[in-house]
């Protein structure tokens, strides 16, 4: 497997959600074993030296890439999630969406004064998400190693909005 092969395993669908969107469906990559297995290898060789303390994943499609790493990691798998899902004492941080705002949440005692921490999503777009769950993150004291995702989708710049932190990324489009 490679890069060029990973991207060939995703499914590109004209007008989803809405006219205009080219949706990158993973849903295909993930019935692919290799190619899933590739993805999760590399996310682990990227930060196999890092110390990572927690990897965060994000709601909901950052679950599938973040569980498997932490377990490959050594380290403990940490959700990041939408209002009202979880069920104990929670930090929200609301953000931006193109017409209104949402929010994400995190459980107080998921993140240690001084935790390693890798945030995983599926993709970065505008990086709204990634940028809320990262100020928890920062609330709860934990130090943010990097931000890691499959896709990102360059034109839209969520690398500015994740300024000054590190983001890696598989596949860019």
């Amino acid at each position: 497997m490679n890069i060029e092969q990973l991207k060939n395993t995703i499914r590109n669908v004209p007008n989803f959600p809405k006219p205009g969107i080219q949706f990158k469906d993973i849903t295909t990559l993930l019935m692919e074993q290799d190619a899933f297995s590739y993805c999760i290898d590399i996310f682990y060789h990227e930060f196999k030296d890092e110390n990572i303390d927690a990897v965060v994943g994000i709601e909901s499609r950052g679950f599938i890439f973040a569980a498997p790493l932490a377990l490959k990691l050594g380290c403990r798998f940490v959700l990041a999630r939408k209002p009202g899902k979880l069920p104990s004492a929670t930090l929200a941080e609301e953000y931006d969406l193109e017409y209104g705002t949402d929010a994400i949440e995190m459980h107080t005692d998921s993140i240690n004064v001084g935790d390693r921490v890798l945030i995983i999503d599926d993709l970065l777009a505008t990086g709204g998400t990634a940028k809320g769950t990262g100020n928890i993150v920062k609330k709860l004291e934990g130090e943010i190693v990097s931000y890691g995702f499959l896709i990102v989708l360059d034109d839209l710049n969520g690398r500015d909005a994740l300024k000054p932190g590190q983001v890696f990324t598989i596949l860019e489009y």
